[in-house]
């Protein structure tokens, strides 16, 4: 007897089958194994018969009765069975796994403990992607996590909860807020006791404070740790279209000032880390916006000796003190306005640059040369007190008043540039560091070849001609004089 299925899905196979229906009787005339092909995607399933037993194997044992109908198939290399007591329900299994094989389908595949692990993965899954927005196939989940517990030799979970335990939670800070919240806290840094330096320049401070400004600026309505690579490099970009409000209009965007302004975003995104509104990991330093340039070294301005004559010749009081101490001892404007008399006169033959006073913040011993000494003889008498007691925005201001009247063109930081050109010409790289406090590399590369010996001679040859400019000098600086 011959069972028929649809010409589409399946032909006989080997022995003949039988119909969900037949008798005990019918079953027993069926031949096993009974094979079911699928014609187009040739595929196939076998159904076996229920085993009587005592049947001898090779190996000497005797096989046991089996009274089920066993299916059995191949899905992904592997072999599959499932057992059932009555043939009607096999052939119903078969016909349902024959047609799965054929399109392709997997599930036959798993075991039903597996079926179940998978369908609650994929709710578990769906759950996740409701409350993040964020979709992971169960493919990529368990690659992910195979791949991370495969370098980790505790689980998953404890490695997160370190993780977490270390990692600090980044806020959510808008730029303009953090950056005068930057400015802010680092305003008490350009504060420090009288004649001592602070530990931040107020002046750098303030010129700072403008260049965050203007960042802050081209970066409304967004959280600091929003701040992306691209952004940052059309910030640098768009600065040579800004023009400076200083005196000599130079534009915001010169190499210069774009390492400038690229210095001051650095602090402020290392500031942002310490302060959890930026991750440690941010990689915006890679930004190629925040690459240091190789700007034109400005050239170096300096007087003439003659011009150094004739200021020393107008300057009066204090002034005259600091100017001939700036251009033959070759201290730092900065320096100059911190000194008292008593670092005058305390190391014989030398000006004494304390630590707290000192740009670098290290000691050092500055000779007096014989014309410095002769500009210094009358101020013998003061003792204590600061030399300059003013402001330096007002030390400025004298000092251009005083260039106008002596028909003497002002030159940025000429005094010490001019003494270390000419100290460099008369006495050499050495000396000239140690009196200026310099980076011996740095006073070669830049002052080098700029004047020559005989000039340098003039230079440090300059000496009073007269001593009646000293005479207000009590007044002025609110020095006290020796039995005073």
């Amino acid at each position: 007897m011959r069972t028929t299925f649809p010409e589409e899905n399946c032909e006989l196979g080997e022995s003949r089958t039988a119909t969900a229906q037949n008798t005990a009787e019918d079953e027993a005339k069926m031949k096993f194994p009974m094979v079911i092909r699928n014609r187009k995607s040739k595929v196939e399933v076998v159904i076996y018969g229920k085993s009587k037993g005592g049947e001898r194997k090779k190996d000497g044992s005797v096989t046991q009765p089996y009274p089920f109908y066993r299916l059995c198939w191949r899905v992904a290399g592997q072999r599959k069975m499932k057992s059932f007591p009555h043939y009607a329900d096999a052939k119903k299994a078969a016909d349902e796994t024959l047609k799965e094989l054929a399109q392709g389908n997997q599930v036959s595949a798993l075991t039903p403990g597996q079926a179940r692990d998978a369908l609650a993965a994929v709710q578990r899954l769906q759950a996740y992607y409701e409350s993040t927005g964020r979709r992971v196939s169960l493919l990529a989940g368990i690659s992910e996590y195979c791949d991370a517990t495969a370098n980790l030799n505790g689980s998953l979970r404890e490695a997160v909860e370190g993780y977490r335990s270390n990692m600090a939670t980044v806020k959510r800070m808008d730029v303009a807020k953090a950056v005068e919240e930057f400015i802010a806290g680092e305003e008490p840094r350009t504060k420090a006791s009288d004649g001592k330096r602070p530990d931040l320049n107020p002046k750098y401070h303030y010129n700072r404070a403008i260049m965050l400004r203007r960042f802050a600026g081209a970066f409304q309505n967004t959280a600091v740790v929003e701040l992306a690579k691209q952004p940052l490099d059309a910030f640098f970009a768009s600065l040579g279209k800004v023009k400076s409000k200083s005196r000599n209009k130079r534009p915001v965007g010169s190499a210069k000032s774009r390492n400038h302004h690229r210095a001051a975003v650095r602090q402020f995104l290392s500031w942002a880390v310490r302060k959890d509104y930026l991750p440690a990991n941010h990689r915006l330093n890679e930004a190629d916006g925040l690459r240091p340039e190789n700007g034109n070294t400005a050239e170096v301005g300096f007087y003439t000796p003659k011009e150094f004559n004739d200021l020393l010749e107008k300057a009066e009081g204090p002034m005259l003190a600091l100017l001939a101490i700036g251009g033959l001892a070759g201290l730092r404007t900065a320096e100059l306005l911190r000194l008292d008399w008593r670092d005058v006169w305390r190391v014989e033959n030398h000006i004494e640059v304390t630590s707290g006073k000192a740009k670098t913040r290290q000691r050092r011993l500055v000779e007096i040369v014989p014309a410095l000494a002769q500009w210094l003889e009358d101020f013998r008498d003061f003792t204590e007190g600061r030399i300059w007691t003013q402001h330096e925005v007002t030390f400025q201001q004298h000092f251009c008043e005083l260039c106008e009247a002596s028909k003497v063109p002002r030159k940025t930081n000429g005094l010490r540039h001019s003494f270390c050109s000419f100290g460099y010409a008369l006495n050499g790289e050495v000396w000239t560091a140690q009196q200026a406090g310099h980076d011996p590399r740095m006073l070669h590369s830049n002052y080098k070849g700029l004047a020559t010996k005989k000039e340098a001679q003039s230079w440090f040859a300059v000496s009073p001609a007269k001593a009646e400019n000293v005479v207000s000098l009590s007044e002025a600086t609110g020095g006290k004089r020796t039995g005073q």
